[in-house]
């Protein structure tokens, strides 16, 4: 089971700066199909509403490739 959650954080990794690339790449031809401010402002606030998620998942996966995620405890009494 920890080998499974080392790959997926692999997986969500790339999962992150994937993301990002199509989101910029999106808003960017719905900004150049309609150039109005409405468009620009909705875009805009998407992109920045959703770089620091997408940097999140990254860190996440980091983490689960790290190991940190192998043991998880079932009750408070078994925090380290």
């Amino acid at each position: 089971m920890n080998q499974i959650k080392r790959f997926a954080g692999i997986i969500w990794m790339a999962l992150g700066p994937l993301a990002m690339y199509f989101l910029i790449s999106t808003a960017a031809s719905e900004i150049q199909k309609k150039p109005v401010l409405d468009t620009k402002i909705q875009w805009v606030v998407f992109v920045v509403v959703f770089i620091p998620i997408a940097v999140g998942t990254i860190i996440f996966g980091y983490y689960a490739l790290k190991g940190e995620y192998d043991y998880l405890p079932h009750d408070s009494e078994n925090l380290k």
